[in-house]
């Protein structure tokens, strides 16, 4: 009896574990007909959807200084630009006025001269005398078309001014701004404003220059327009020497200038007595004046125009530095700033130039920009810029 059941116990478990063995290799099976037909390679599927799920996107760190009006137009340009780059994340650290862009430029030559790999700006925007700072040390990656593609959309002088260690993104130009009622032909040439300012005692004014560019840009078109072309592009200490006719004109001015040579601070100094009607005439910053047009603290009857030889203007850049990690993101942000979609922002919020040729933008922003869209000279003079400031205060604001 005993072994009956023993016999009955050991087929029942062979029938069992038969039955199992059965179940399990139909429902391989089952599986294996379904990812065939489905054309899918499940385990590589959820291997790839898994690595996705897993990226991050890059995150660039980028440096930048200037009023509200520059915070505002990159906090409108780093969404478009991520909306079509959904692999780039941008943070922006605004940087304010002051030291803190040199600062930022330190920590980069810093970074450099201590043999560390890498630093945590990406992107920089800055002006030439902190490209010139870095240039001698490396710190600058070397940007072209070969890297950046819309370069070749670039006026190729401003690459040649910093030898291609970074790309301009937008400009201003000081211009001649004049009330409309009161001077019906503004001058063309800049004999022709000496003219008009001996002809208009008190009826015209320039800031004190080492308060503001657009009084700098005029002390200095009247120095150099007596020196050669080239002028404009050296450091060189010896051209100092060249500077007296410039300077003799500047102090032949002075007792026709506004209150018999007084000299407003900064730059709104002068376009605050240009709308007040004291003056009739003063150079100033272009987006300076279009936005004051625009937000009406300028009357309609104030008009801009540019004068021959030009007066100074000049791009603000954005540069990398060689030892970001982040390279080829930032290219590609570079890239993007200098689409005309990217450089439209940049004007409606800027009111500046952009830092593309003219021709490339669309025509209706040329004709509205064509009264102060006609060129600019950029002075790459260095520390130039502060001996004559100094001569200045000595003899031209101290001789009144």
């Amino acid at each position: 009896m005993k072994k009956w059941m023993r016999n009955m116990l050991k087929r029942k478990t062979t029938l069992l574990l038969a039955s199992v063995a059965m179940t399990v290799a139909l429902s391989g099976c089952g599986k294996a007909d379904q990812a065939v037909s489905s054309g899918a390679a499940q385990p590589q599927a959820d291997k790839s959807a898994a690595s996705a799920k897993d990226s991050k996107p890059v995150e660039l760190n980028f440096y930048f200084s200037g009023s509200a009006n520059v915070k505002e137009m990159w906090e409108t340009l780093v969404p478009q630009f991520e909306k079509a780059n959904p692999g780039v994340k941008v943070k922006l650290v605004h940087l304010p006025d002051g030291q803190a862009e040199g600062a930022a430029i330190d920590k980069v030559l810093g970074a450099k001269k201590a043999g560390q790999k890498s630093v945590d700006i990406d992107l920089f925007e800055t002006g030439l005398s902190n490209l010139t700072k870095g240039e001698k040390d490396g710190v600058w990656l070397k940007l072209d078309q070969s890297i950046i593609p819309n370069v070749s959309k670039v006026d190729a002088s401003y690459m040649k001014d910093v030898h291609e260690l970074a790309v301009p993104y937008r400009a201003s130009s000081v211009v001649l701004a004049y009330n409309s009622k009161n001077v019906p032909t503004p001058p063309k040439t800049a004999d022709e404003m000496y003219d008009w300012i001996r002809k208009h005692p008190g009826k015209f004014a320039y800031n004190d220059p080492a308060t503001g560019g657009s009084g700098s840009s005029f002390v200095q078109t009247v120095i150099y327009n007596y020196l050669p072309a080239e002028a404009i592009h050296t450091e060189d200490k010896a051209i100092m020497q060249q500077w007296d006719k410039g300077f003799k004109l500047l102090q032949d001015l002075g007792p026709f200038m506004y209150q018999k040579g007084v000299y407003p601070k900064k730059n709104q100094g002068t376009l605050d007595i240009l709308a007040s009607g004291e003056v009739d005439m003063i150079p100033a910053w272009s987006d300076m004046a279009l936005e004051s047009l625009s937000k009406k603290t300028l009357p309609d009857t104030i008009k801009l125009t540019q004068i021959e030889p030009a007066f100074t203007g000049g791009p603000s850049y954005i540069a990398i530095p060689a030892m970001s990690e982040k390279k080829e993101a930032a290219e590609k942000f570079i890239n993007y700033a200098l689409t005309p979609e990217a450089q439209t922002v940049v004007i409606n919020k800027m009111y500046g130039y952009p830092g593309i040729k003219w021709s490339e933008m669309p025509s209706d922003l040329q004709k509205k920009f064509e009264s102060v869209s006609k060129g600019y000279r950029t002075f790459t003079i260095g520390s130039l810029g502060d001996e004559i400031n100094k001569r200045w205060q000595r003899e031209v604001a101290g001789g009144n």
